[in-house]
């Protein structure tokens, strides 16, 4: 009896993953059908690092125009960033002139870009990339130029017409909540009136939340992404609340996202001044977990090899973009230590355990591998690699293994588990 069973249990561990394989294909809500973002949108959006900075006269290399987007663009196509996979660039707000046009159209500051749009999204496509744009749904943009608000679908025309490729679309001088949801819908369908390929951010669940919980599977049908939470800053706490935001709203949002529509926890703000090199490891590491759109916000004409390496990082960006497509989540906390968990293709599992103490120095967390992965990641045996702070082959584990893990304060580590 005792080797019938241990002849057994193969088999049995064996059709567990099975059954694991199939429940996590099945597909999530049914997405926006404009066959775009399929996985995360990867690029570089300007606001977190420039914002609104419209001063030219005194500031030259950190205004908003189109000097600036131009430097970008040659940086994306030859220093790897492209071939990483960043390949949105996006113009936040304040791209605008005051008043729109003789014929109600969009322009932009005839000072700052003196070009044009159009121009500029033709130089950015001959670098091999893409251009984002910004606009609002309501009566003027957060930082007060024109709205669109009754123009929605002569705006999606005219960044059609000029070789838009993605929308970031803001919540701002909003009357109601009636007319946020209508204005979010009414700019989607408008913007698939037009015929191109124009990827869909939206702000709709940020803006909804202090009236009502959204419908998340409403905004997936409307949206390729979807801002939740508030703005990231260039801080540690920043970081902190959207991961502290996220965790406590998984259960509402997790689901949701899959191929084709995605939560948007903000940008990334790796290479900039705020977060010591151990929390820009735990961005980077739980950005990748929660399969959110990589969109940073620095100045890649003086970032450090050290964030670029990190920002490039091939083995977490395929974590990142894996074409499962399922979000992955908080699994526990205790003890200021977080650990996270995402299913990928192939049965292999991603994991990260992010110490949240700021005293004191690095710390010894044990995990079971018999509890990650929903009892499935290790089954019946499983190669571990970390890929962050450092890349480091770790080995080949039992399913009742348990696994010792050191992380420095604020910091994370990253593993990938790969079933044999």
């Amino acid at each position: 009896m005792k080797l019938k069973n241990q002849l057994l249990q193969p088999c049995f561990l064996l059709a567990l993953r099975f059954l694991a394989l199939v429940l996590w294909s099945f597909p999530g809500a049914r997405a926006l059908d404009n066959g775009l973002a399929m996985t995360p949108t990867m690029g570089w959006l300007h606001w977190e690092r420039f914002m609104c900075n419209v001063d030219c006269q005194e500031e030259p290399d950190s205004c908003i125009s189109e000097k600036l987007f131009m430097q970008m663009a040659e940086l994306m196509d030859s220093e790897g960033w492209k071939d990483a996979g960043y390949k949105y660039l996006c113009i936040d707000d304040c791209w605008m002139a005051p008043k729109r046009d003789s014929k109600g159209r969009l322009q932009a500051d005839p000072k700052r870009f003196p070009n044009g749009i159009q121009s500029l999204a033709n130089y950015v496509h001959s670098k091999g990339l893409k251009l984002g744009i910004y606009a609002d749904v309501g009566n003027k943009t957060c930082a007060g130029f024109p709205g669109s608000f009754g123009h929605y679908d002569i705006d999606a025309k005219t960044f059609a017409d000029w070789g838009v490729d993605l929308l970031k679309f803001d919540g701002c001088y909003c009357d109601s909540v009636e007319h946020l949801e209508n204005g979010y819908k009414r700019m989607s369908l408008a913007l698939n009136r037009t015929g191109r390929s124009i990827v869909y951010s939206c702000e709709w669940p940020l803006y909804m939340w202090p009236f009502r919980e959204p419908n998340y599977r409403e905004i997936r049908q409307y949206c390729n992404h979807w801002r939740n939470f508030q703005d990231v800053y260039d801080s540690w706490q920043s970081i902190k609340s959207i991961l502290a935001w996220t965790s406590s709203n998984q259960k509402r949002i997790v689901h949701v996202a899959g191929p084709g529509g995605w939560n948007d926890p903000d940008m990334l703000v790796i290479g900039n001044f705020g977060l010591s090199w151990d929390q820009q490891v735990t961005q980077m590491a739980l950005w990748a977990i929660m399969a959110a759109p990589l969109l940073m916000s620095n100045d890649l004409r003086q970032i450090s090899p050290q964030a670029k390496a990190l920002l490039q990082n091939k083995d977490v960006i395929a974590i990142n973009q894996d074409p499962l497509g399922k979000q992955g989540y908080r699994l526990r906390k205790e003890d200021n230590i977080e650990v996270w968990e995402r299913p990928l293709t192939d049965l292999a599992w991603a994991v990260a355990m992010v110490n949240l103490q700021e005293i004191g120095g690095p710390r010894f967390h044990t995990i079971s591998l018999a509890s990650l992965g929903q009892g499935m990641a290790c089954v019946p045996d499983c190669t571990i690699t970390q890929l962050l702070p450092v890349k480091s082959k770790l080995g080949f584990y039992e399913w009742t293994s348990d696994l010792k893990i050191k992380i420095n304060p604020t910091g994370t580590v990253l593993l990938r588990l790969a079933a044999n």
